[in-house]
């Protein structure tokens, strides 16, 4: 990797978790593989030669007890699964350049290759380790199906995942008060030799790495804990008879754990992808061999060099450990590239709720598609709710005021208005040039656009085309080009050209969010060739002279039609809880519960009454008697303020002090316990996350 802005000359390679070839897809699945395409998109249009694969993980403990309640084969299982999202995929325009799974013949052989290098380089040792059983029905215990508690953080864990706290991968053994999810008996562990790669070797290596990774704070911070402690080895065989056979001599009964064979995968699609176009297209060893010297030794002394290739990995919050610490220390075991980007997206949730599958508290990809709402409705809505890193709300009635607010009312309205003016009155563009205003308000949105994609900022990416649409709307307004016809008829041609010019703009920056869309406004434009396939210099390029009558690029989503989703939720929410209880198999994401929004807007000019300061908090000290409150001095540059605050439970006050904090400055003056507060320190959620600024802002600095 490179490390030089994007784009560079090297090629890059984005892929995505693997589905988990067990279970139907769900718009919590969706938000990754959306985001990953929208990104990869948006590399593509920047003039970066990109990548995008992906695969179904085939393999693993839950897909093999499935199948044997079931009576079925595992592969004909997963596979049948795989199949499925090979179709859902395209129909939410989500378009990989290759998509294959771990089980086939490339990733096992690519597989095997990776764990002989470490066995060669001596990076592997047998250990004995404590494998689950239950004795009373005298079986072993995939890691899976025992449940505990976590050694680490005292929360509920599964045998291999603290899944519900703290994320800890968990060695087998591990978990306190094991017992068996089949049947509630209690597991007992018992003595086996596994293989394991040697971690600790790479441990000088990874706290290097983490700081040149780039993406999301959160995937390049969560991991520094176990990077900077005690780094245990990495257990990568299991006792099974499903999964990628470990390549050893000494040991023909064991598979490899699936977390091995898994992210292989990537480097396994981006093969298969060189075998389809041509290494001449894409080479697959230009982003994943290093350049030159590729032996590891170590002292971690091999320089890097730019002629390696980018590789991005879009991931969930849940698999960080494994993505920031177990995959670079196999590449590098087996002298292949490092990751230079891992961006980590947060969770999705059901009406300010947890999604969860047993429940039935889902938004099912084939259900979205049986409504008959574009697929670009929902790719828009999710990759532009919040910052890439936090939890996504999904609820219907929220879903159709975006639509009908910022596509319907916004995007769509623009360029219906200013495509029809100009048809009706000039039968397409105006043949003058258009203003300097709209030239570089376009420029601004080119660059706004390339610094979003190279900083992980998918939200921003999204809404570039919605912020010029939101421009385009008040410039119609403020120059009312349907009195210029008559009273100045060479400034309504500009007008009206400036319309044009910032509809192609729209199209050709929209086109990695909404791509169907981006397609439909360009023929309407009577533009030549795909909008795929141009640059964003095109932005700016003359548009075409002759146009059709446009259409509407999209449909109100009515308020009937949400009351019916709403019921249909709500019916099979609560039909659910009556029929089943909680079993093993779900799948609830960690998602913190989100307060419904708002239905009551204020104004721009009501926001612009609110006064937020960057401050400092220089002095703490709880207040005597009370339960949560501690008295605050902030500076907040021209000022120091006093401040009660409720943080005496959720903060160690000592350490308050110097911390940058936002106050709400004219906030109406209080008296708690005896205390006057002046002032507000903004804080989120229930644990009063204290918000503070990305950036050093200089204190008294005014929040807008």
């Amino acid at each position: 990797m490179s490390h030089e802005e994007l784009p560079t000359e090297q090629p890059a390679v984005v892929t995505v978790g693997l589905p988990y070839a067990n279970g139907d897809l769900h718009v919590g699945h969706l938000l990754g593989y959306v985001t990953g395409d929208v990104y990869a998109r948006g590399l593509r249009r920047i003039g970066q030669q990109t990548a995008f694969v992906c695969g179904s993980d085939m393999h693993g403990t839950p897909i093999a007890v499935n199948a044997a309640k079931q009576g079925r084969n595992p592969e004909e299982l997963a596979l049948e699964y795989h199949e499925q999202y090979e179709e859902t995929f395209p129909e939410f325009n989500v378009e990989f350049d290759h998509y294959g799974h771990t089980h086939d013949e490339t990733n096992t052989e690519t597989t095997q290759e990776f764990v002989q290098t470490w066995l060669d380089e001596e990076y592997i040792v047998e250990k004995e380790i404590e494998v689950a059983w239950d004795a009373e029905a005298d079986e072993a215990l995939p890691d899976r199906f025992v449940e505990g508690t976590c050694p680490h953080c005292g929360e509920k864990a599964r045998g291999d995942e603290c899944d519900e706290g703290c994320q800890r991968h968990l060695e087998p053994g591990e978990i306190e008060d094991p017992v068996s999810v089949r049947t509630g008996n209690p597991a007992e562990y018992r003595k086996q030799p596994h293989k394991f790669l040697r971690l600790s070797d790479f441990q000088e290596y990874l706290q290097e790495f983490i700081d040149r990774l780039e993406g999301t704070e959160k995937a390049s911070n969560q991991p520094r804990e176990w990077i900077e402690g005690e780094l245990q080895d990495l257990c990568i065989t299991r006792d099974m008879d499903w999964g990628v056979d470990y390549p050893g001599d000494d040991r023909e009964d064991l598979v490899l754990y699936v977390w091995v064979d898994a992210p292989i995968e990537y480097v396994s699609a981006t093969k298969q992808y060189s075998e389809q176009v041509g290494t001449d297209v894409f080479d697959w060893e230009e982003v994943w061999k290093l350049d030159g010297e590729t032996h590891p030794d170590t002292e971690w002394d091999v320089e890097w060099s730019d002629d390696n290739g980018e590789i991005i990995h879009v991931i969930g919050t849940d698999i960080i450990q494994h993505h920031c610490v177990y995959w670079p220390a196999m590449l590098r075991g087996a002298g292949y590239n490092e990751p230079r980007s891992v961006i980590a997206t947060g969770f999705v949730g059901i009406d300010g709720k947890s999604l969860s599958t047993s429940r039935n508290r889902a938004i099912w990809a084939k259900e979205y598609l049986d409504t008959g709402f574009h697929p670009d409705l929902l790719r828009y809505y999710l990759t532009t709710g919040s910052g890439v890193e936090s939890d996504i709300d999904f609820s219907w009635d929220r879903f159709a005021e975006r639509v009908n607010g910022e596509l319907v009312g916004n995007l769509g309205n623009f360029c219906y208005r200013g495509l029809l003016f100009a048809n009706r009155n000039y039968d397409g563009t105006p043949d003058v040039d258009p203003s300097t205003e709209v030239q570089e308000r376009i420029e601004d949105a080119i660059e706004t656009f390339q610094t979003a994609v190279n900083e992980s900022d998918v939200r921003t990416v999204g809404e570039v085309a919605i912020d010029l649409a939101d421009f385009g709307n008040e410039y119609i307004q403020r120059n009312e080009p349907w009195n210029l016809i008559s009273d100045d008829p060479e400034a309504a041609a500009v007008v009206i050209r400036d319309c044009v010019q910032l509809t192609k703009a729209c199209a050709v920056l929209m086109q990695p969010i909404m791509p169907e869309k981006a397609s439909a406004l360009w023929d309407q434009l009577g533009e030549d060739g795909d909008v795929t396939a141009v640059g964003l210099e095109e932005a700016l390029a003359t548009p075409s002279d002759e146009f059709g009558d446009p259409s509407e690029l999209f449909n109100q989503v009515e308020d009937e039609t949400i009351e019916d989703l709403n019921q249909q939720l709500r019916e099979r929410i609560e039909k659910t809880s009556k029929d089943e209880d909680d079993d093993s198999d779900d799948e609830e994401t960690q998602m913190t519960e989100i307060d419904p929004i708002e239905d009551d807007r204020i104004s721009f000019e009501q926001f612009k009454g609110i006064d937020m300061r960057v401050g400092e908090i220089v002095d703490a000290e709880p207040i005597e008697d009370a339960d949560e409150l501690v008295r605050l001095e902030v500076d907040i540059g021209v000022e120091t303020r006093q401040v009660v605050a409720g943080l005496k439970q959720l903060h160690d006050v000592e350490t308050l002090p110097e911390t940058r904090v936002v106050l709400l400055a004219n906030m109406e003056q209080a008296e708690l316990f005896g205390f006057e507060s002046n002032g507000m320190v903004l804080a989120a959620g229930d644990e009063a996350d204290l918000l503070t600024t990305h950036e050093d802002a200089p204190l008294g600095t005014r929040i807008r």
